[in-house]
């Protein structure tokens, strides 16, 4: 790649005027064209240990880098402070169109981060009481994207649901079907939606209410999940950590590492001792009941007693304030709470043409994520959900999802990819056997790519590992929902400006240009599949 082939031209000339190379040589992409296509700050970098001046240092490394230029360098360029600016020819990216051709969707930008390592990401988890809701749907985007992400960097990934389906809550949710059953009011604090009248009016007569009803939730988020696009390789219950003892056997581990005491008739974790703000409750003084935290704890004991070697959890904003806490748990426990992730995904408003939408015409006082889905599509949602980083609120336009105009995100992207395929089913239609053309790589020539709307795309094209790298690392997928819809505008502009055949078109373009369209289409098929979206051949 051209970016270790300019990196190693960087420290060859750092050695060459007796400066030692840092081990990782900075070097990235100008923000503005004019400053060329890659720019090293290595001089700024190192200028204090070498006891040099850094625009002196720079200068050194253009004259240096200039006498033997580096292959497709047109030309080295010195900046503001010390920048070592590098001016590509076009070739760069011809070698860029070669490399996404010859590894196609199944190869072309999958980093090793993981190194076949195991990660279990648990995500949505709600709590079996009722349907998911729109603000869950977020969470399910992101946290399948991100496993998808994971995948692609070289993890063996773990899908899981937490399913909260112990304690007072399940016992409320019971006594609210049993009333609705009875046709009486649901007890103070019980669930009054909907979908509590419509749930007891399925539920058998003879049924026993808690157990019917957890599984009908259950069944209800799963066919909603499924909907969506997905899946789920375990689906852990709470209750579980009962029948095994494993919340005895937990509470006796941090007995045993000194990380719990009594005080008040309670059983206290002895968190602040691994930063968090106070102590917390185990087990209540009044009732001897666990608290939320018990069971929690000794679930993510079991998730690394599994093997895992890491584990990401993807919580609700309202979870937030409980990291720490369960945090300080497992560092009490020996665990390396390095390998222990919280992605916190913040509320979501929902719109419909500039008005906030807040009742559902099914459950009265949610809106659930089977309603959005059926009004918007499970593509609409999943990219919709995952335009921004989940550590930001979100505003969710339910029109807009659905209109077929450019300013829809889903409808720009998926449209792209719907013309490459007109394109290329017009190709073939005028004699050109597009897949001949890309199995023939060795004879390609991508010379007469020149015009800027090629290259553009062709730079987007590049960028991709380096995306999939960096959403990979920072636990962002969005910056692939970035990143599709910046190779789809770019692909419009080809499209619009850029003549595939015809009159005036010789056939050594036709041919370029449509192995470009092909490796635009990998590019486009990589990055909507990350995100759990399709990619429509019409549109």
């Amino acid at each position: 790649m051209i970016r270790d082939q300019l990196c190693l031209a960087v420290a060859a000339a750092l050695r060459a005027i007796d400066v030692d190379p840092p081990s990782i040589v900075p070097l990235e992409r100008p923000a503005r064209r004019e400053h060329g296509d890659w720019s090293s700050t290595v001089s700024l970098a190192v200028a204090k240990t070498a006891g040099r001046n850094p625009r002196q240092l720079g200068q050194q490394l253009v004259e240096i880098l200039s006498k033997d230029l580096p292959e497709h360098v047109d030309r080295v360029e010195l900046a503001g402070p010390g920048f070592v600016n590098f001016h590509l020819a076009p070739t760069w990216l011809h070698d860029v169109l070669r490399t996404v051709l010859h590894e196609g969707t199944a190869q072309y930008a999958r980093p090793n981060l993981g190194n076949a390592k195991s990660v279990l990401v648990e995500f949505v988890s709600a709590n079996p009481t009722g349907p998911l809701h729109a603000g869950h749907g977020r969470n399910a985007a992101y946290g399948d994207a991100l496993s998808r992400v994971l995948e692609r960097c070289n993890w063996v990934v773990t899908r899981e649901y937490y399913l909260n389906d112990r304690g007072v809550q399940m016992q409320m949710f019971a006594a609210s079907l049993a009333a609705r059953k009875a046709g009486v009011d649901v007890p103070e604090n019980g669930y009054r939606g909907q979908y509590i009248i419509d749930w007891a009016a399925e539920m058998p007569d003879d049924a026993d209410p808690l157990e019917w009803g957890r599984a009908r939730a259950i069944a209800s988020h799963e066919q909603t999940l499924i909907a969506m696009g997905i899946h789920f390789d375990s689906w852990f219950s709470e209750r579980s950590l009962l029948e095994s003892g494993a919340i005895e056997q937990t509470l006796a581990d941090l007995a045993t590492c000194d990380m719990t005491y009594q005080a008040d008739g309670a059983l206290w974790l002895r968190s602040t001792a691994f930063g968090d703000d106070k102590d917390r409750v185990l087990v209540r003084s009044d009732t001897g009941d666990y608290t939320y935290l018990t069971p929690d704890i000794a679930y993510h004991r079991d998730k690394f007693a599994r093997g895992h070697d890491r584990v990401i959890d993807v919580w609700g904003a309202d979870h937030h304030g409980y990291v720490q806490r369960l945090r300080a748990a497992l560092a009490g426990l020996g665990h390396d709470t390095e390998q222990f992730t919280v992605c916190v995904t913040q509320l979501v408003q929902l719109l419909r043409n500039g008005v906030e939408v807040r009742l559902s015409k099914r459950t009265g006082d949610i809106v659930e994520l089977a309603d959005v889905l059926d009004e918007v599509g499970a593509d609409a949602a999943r990219l919709t959900y995952l335009l921004g980083s989940v550590d930001t609120r979100q505003t969710f336009d339910l029109a807009l999802a659905v209109s077929q105009k450019n300013e829809n995100p889903v409808f720009y992207v998926q449209y792209a990819n719907a013309r490459i395929r007109s394109l290329q089913r017009e190709a073939e239609k005028a004699g050109f056997d597009v897949k001949a053309i890309v199995e023939d790589l060795g004879n390609l020539d991508a010379s007469p790519l020149t015009q800027e709307r090629e290259l553009e795309l062709l730079r987007n094209l590049s960028e991709l590992p380096e995306i999939v790298e960096v959403a990979g690392r920072e636990l962002a997928p969005h910056k692939v929902t970035t990143w599709v819809r910046e190779l789809a505008g770019s692909f419009h502009g080809f499209y619009h400006d850029c003549r595939v055949m015809g009159d005036g078109i010789d056939e050594p373009t036709t041919k370029a240009r449509l192995a470009l369209i092909e490796a635009s289409r990998v590019g486009l098929g990589i990055g909507l599949d990350l995100l759990g979206v399709s990619a429509p051949e019409s549109m």
